[in-house]
């Protein structure tokens, strides 16, 4: 809607994990090589973890686009509300498994024959699970088994977890000291520092066309960061909020009154915020003729 007026491509803050908007910072670019690392060295177990809106996704995302580019197959389940029987199911969906994908033991031996042939091969073979604090204990037992499936050069399949951080809590549970033990490579991904949160906004919109941008000026960056508390999901909400505000304004700076307005919508919360009521940025433009009238 606002491209046009500002002069860019595309949405620069659009909330879908893009591989192609990666701000790469060194976090990321440490959790990417770590995901690759961990996948091309047949480590078994690698496991991600982030609060909600800090580049987990995104970084599954980039994994993804290098295993198709390098033709390695993978399984990836988005959906980690699921019982072992339908875990099963979606595994021999995603790696077309010739196989009955009902009977668990069917895909389980149709599964091992293809993880010994992709070794004797040299190829590797991949399970990606996003959102695995959701996962039912016994789901994760069979993940567990599922990593015993191994050769003399190593893992026959790379099981990568990714999941908010109450999954590293969960790993901490007793009885799952034996996928605990099993995990070789961890990442927790962390919020944006203020410098961090200037790149990645300047990134986002160098990469749409618009460099040295001018719409955001430093205090309000740094406003943003505040209220974001660096997490680049709510960046993007906040700074698609304000592009869209500052349009139908017809301002091509946004302010930190367009913020206020933007952040009561968003109902968002931040350290130090003081509750007040705040005024429409919209009430500027209505003056009353009169003292007093009303629009009857």
């Amino acid at each position: 809607m606002y491209n046009a007026f500002f002069g860019i491509t595309d949405n620069p803050f659009n909330l879908s994990p893009d591989p192609a908007f990666l701000y790469r910072s060194a976090q990321h670019e440490e959790a990417l090589a770590n995901l690759i690392y961990g996948v091309q060295s047949r480590k078994g177990f690698i496991v991600l973890t982030g609060e909600v809106g800090t580049g987990k996704t995104t970084m599954l995302e980039c994994l993804r686009e290098y295993l198709e580019t390098n033709y390695i197959e993978f399984a990836f389940l988005f959906n980690s509300r699921i019982n072992p029987q339908q875990f099963f199911e979606m595994i021999a969906y995603d790696l077309d498994l010739r196989c009955e994908r009902t009977s668990k033991s069917e895909v389980l031996f149709a599964l091992n024959n293809m993880l010994i042939q992709h070794a004797n091969e040299g190829r590797t073979t991949v399970l990606i699970v996003d959102e695995a604090h959701n996962l039912d204990w016994d789901v994760l037992e069979e993940i567990r088994l599922l990593g015993n499936l191994e050769n003399r050069k190593g893992k026959l399949l790379q099981i990568v977890l990714a999941g908010q951080p109450e999954f590293d809590r969960k790993l901490d549970a007793p009885n799952l000291r034996q996928l605990k033990q099993r995990i070789v490579l961890r990442y927790n991904l962390k919020p944006f520092s203020f410098e961090e949160t200037i790149e990645y906004i300047d990134t986002r919109l160098a990469r749409v066309g618009l460099a040295d941008q001018t719409v955001f000026p430093d205090d309000l960056t740094r406003e943003i960061h505040l209220r974001s508390r660096g997490i680049p999901r709510v960046i993007n909400g906040i700074c698609d909020n304000l592009l869209l505000t500052a349009f139908a304004m017809g301002s091509k700076v946004c302010t930190l009154k367009m913020l206020d307005e933007v952040s009561d919508d968003m109902r968002l919360e931040w350290p130090g915020r003081r509750l007040r009521p705040i005024r429409s940025i919209y009430e500027d433009s209505y003056e009353p003729s009169a003292r007093g009238e009303r629009g009857d």
